[in-house]
C-alpha cells in the first residue's frame, strides 16, 4: 500500500532504557511501513541531556508549542544513585517537569480497558479520567538542608519594596525545608482545561484538595475552580447534563474506591501523579494509560504514563528476552498521530491511528499479550509473549484491517 502522507511534523522526544528500545520497535515494525512519518527529533536520553545541560529538553518544548503535537518516550529523572550511574553533571529535574512548566496545561490520563483484565476493584465499570495539574508544586519547588539552631522563614518581599515574613520552624536539630509555589493563571488554565475536556467528554467533574489543612495555598485552588465553574460552565454543565463537586482529597479516595467510574477526578501536580499510577494499577496495569498533555492554547503532548522499565532494560542489555508491555507507548504513538491528522484534516492518518488502537486491543483479546499481562488476564486461552512478538502479532493483525 502506499504510505500515509504528512504535511506538519510531529516533536518526537526520545527516551531511556527499554521504553527507548520499545520506542524504536514501535515505529519500524507499526508505523513507518504504513506512514511516511515526519518528525521533528530531540533525544530526551539522560546521557544526551547531560551533554546539553538539558537544553534539550526546553527546546523540544519550544519546538512543541511551535508545531502543536508532541509524543514523548518515558524519561529518567537522576537520583543519587543514577548521578553515578550515568557520570552527570547535575541531578537533572524532571524532563516531564520543565516541559509542562513550558506548556502549562493539564495532563489528561485514562485507563485502556479490554476484555479479560479485570479491574482489582469490582465495582469498577468505567474508565477514570485522571485530570493532573502540570505546573508547579513539587516539581518547581526549593528546598534545603537546615542545620540545628537555625531559623526558617518564610520572606516575600512586594513591589513596593516591603517584606512580609512568617516563620516556618525554629530547628533545634538538623532538618529540612522546602518551599513550593503555584500561580493564578495556571490554576485557571487547569480549571478550563479540565471543564473543557469534561463537556468533550461528557463527563462529570470530581475535583479534590486539602484546604483544611492548606488553609491558602490549597483552598486557592477551590476558589479558582469554583469562581470559573461558576461564571463560565454551570449553564454548560446543565445543558449538557454534567456535574462538577469539590471535596475533600481523602473524601474523594473513599468515593472513588466505592464509585463505577465514568468521570474526571482532577488532582494538583503530586496528586496526580500518584492517584493516576494507583487508578492505572488498580485497572490493570501502569502500561494500560493513556496520558496527553493539554495546553490552553491547543498544544497537544502525548506520552506514556509510566516510566522507563528499567528491570527489562538490564535483563535486555545481558541478552536475556523481555516481555514488556508497550501498549501506553503505542497509544502515546496512535494519539499524537491522531491529533496531527485531525489538525491536518488528514482523515487517512486519523483512520490509522484508530486501526492500530483496535488492532492493538484485539491482539490482547485474542489471548497474544505480554507478561504482566498474562499474570491478571483472566482468559482461558492466553499466551505470554515476548516484547518484539507481541508488536509483530499487533501487525499481523493491523494490517488484515488496512
Amino acid at each position: 500500500m502506499e504510505k500515509i502522507k504528512m504535511v506538519t511534523p510531529l516533536v518526537e522526544m526520545d527516551g531511556d532504557e527499554m521504553t527507548r528500545v520499545i520506542w524504536k520497535q514501535i515505529k519500524d515494525i507499526l508505523i513507518t511501513p504504513y506512514v511516511d512519518l515526519k518528525t521533528e527529533y530531540y533525544d530526551l536520553g539522560l546521557e544526551h541531556r547531560n551533554e546539553t545541560d538539558d537544553q534539550v529538553t526546553v527546546d523540544s518544548a519550544n519546538a512543541t508549542k511551535k508545531y502543536g503535537v508532541a509524543v514523548k518516550c518515558a524519561t529518567i529523572t537522576p537520583n543519587a544513585a543514577r548521578m553515578t550511574e550515568y557520570n552527570l553533571k547535575s541531578m537533572w529535574k524532571s524532563p516531564n517537569g520543565t516541559i509542562r512548566a513550558i506548556l502549562d496545561g493539564t495532563v489528561f490520563r485514562s485507563p485502556i480497558l479490554v476484555k479479560g483484565i479485570v479491574p482489582y476493584i469490582p465495582t469498577w465499570k468505567k474508565p477514570i479520567c485522571i485530570a493532573r495539574h502540570a505546573y508547579g508544586d513539587v516539581y518547581k519547588n526549593t528546598e534545603m538542608k537546615v542545620e540545628a539552631g537555625s531559623k526558617a522563614e518564610l520572606c516575600v518581599t512586594k513591589p513596593d519594596g516591603t517584606e512580609e515574613r512568617s516563620t516556618i520552624f525554629d530547628f533545634k536539630t538538623d532538618g529540612i525545608i522546602q518551599g513550593m509555589h503555584n500561580i493564578d493563571k495556571s490554576i485557571s488554565s487547569f480549571a478550563r482545561s479540565c471543564f473543557n475536556y469534561a463537556l468533550d467528554q461528557k463527563l462529570d467533574v470530581w475535583f479534590a484538595t486539602k484546604d483544611t489543612i492548606s488553609k491558602i495555598y490549597d483552598h486557592r485552588f477551590k476558589d479558582i475552580f469554583n469562581e470559573i465553574f461558576e461564571n463560565e460552565y454551570k449553564e454548560k454543565f446543565e445543558n449538557a447534563g454534567i456535574t462538577y463537586f469539590y471535596t475533600l482529597i481523602d473524601d474523594a479516595v473513599a468515593r472513588v474506591i466505592r464509585s463505577e467510574g465514568g468521570y474526571m477526578w482532577a488532582c494538583k501536580n503530586y496528586d496526580g501523579d500518584v492517584m493516576s499510577d494507583m487508578i492505572a494499577t488498580a485497572f490493570g496495569s501502569l502500561a494500560m494509560m493513556t496520558s496527553v498533555l493539554v495546553s490552553p492554547d491547543g498544544i497537544y503532548e502525548y506520552e506514556a504514563a509510566h516510566g522507563t522499565v528499567q528491570r527489562h532494560y538490564y535483563k535486555y542489555l545481558k541478552g536475556e528476552e523481555t516481555s514488556t508491555n508497550s501498549v501506553a507507548t503505542l497509544f502515546a504513538w496512535t494519539g499524537a498521530l491522531r491529533k496531527r491528522g485531525e489538525l491536518d484534516g488528514l482523515d487517512d492518518l486519523m483512520k490509522f491511528a484508530d486501526k492500530l488502537e483496535a488492532a492493538t486491543i484485539k491482539t490482547i483479546e485474542d489471548g497474544v499479550m505480554t507478561g504482566d499481562l498474562y499474570a491478571i488476564s483472566t482468559l482461558e486461552n492466553k499466551k505470554k509473549v515476548n516484547t518484539e512478538e507481541f508488536l509483530k502479532a499487533i501487525d499481523e493483525r493491523l494490517v488484515a484491517s488496512l
